[in-house]
């Protein structure tokens, strides 16, 4: 099985026009079916006037559909507390992490 409940996901919606916001997910998987998933967890967007990525307060359920093209997922250890995860601008880049031993740098070369 390609996702099992409980593992822990960060999902980045691709964006098809330069003008789309930017928005990632971070959550645990409840259940994963025939390339479905389903997970709780926050949004991560982009504050448009400071082009910092901040943490929605609300928790969010979404269904995800791997295949579809439209998403690219990561894992992340089981170990890392979603509730502390933060991103940061690392020169051109901006690097996800839980302010620990655990990271994930993002490659969009001109995020802004």
């Amino acid at each position: 099985m390609i996702l099992q409940q409980g593992e822990k996901i960060h999902v980045i919606h691709r964006r098809h026009l330069d003008k789309d916001p930017h928005r990632h997910f971070i959550g645990l998987v409840d259940a994963y079916e025939n390339g479905l998933a389903r997970a709780t967890g926050h949004v991560f967007t982009v504050d448009p006037t400071k082009f910092l990525f901040f943490r929605r307060p609300e928790k969010r359920t979404r269904i995800i559909a791997l295949a579809s093209g439209d998403v690219l997922v990561n894992l992340i250890p089981a170990e890392v507390n979603l509730e502390e995860i933060v991103y940061k601008q690392e020169k051109k880049s901006v690097r996800v992490t839980d302010n620990r031993d655990w990271f994930l740098d993002l490659s969009e070369f001109a995020w802004r």
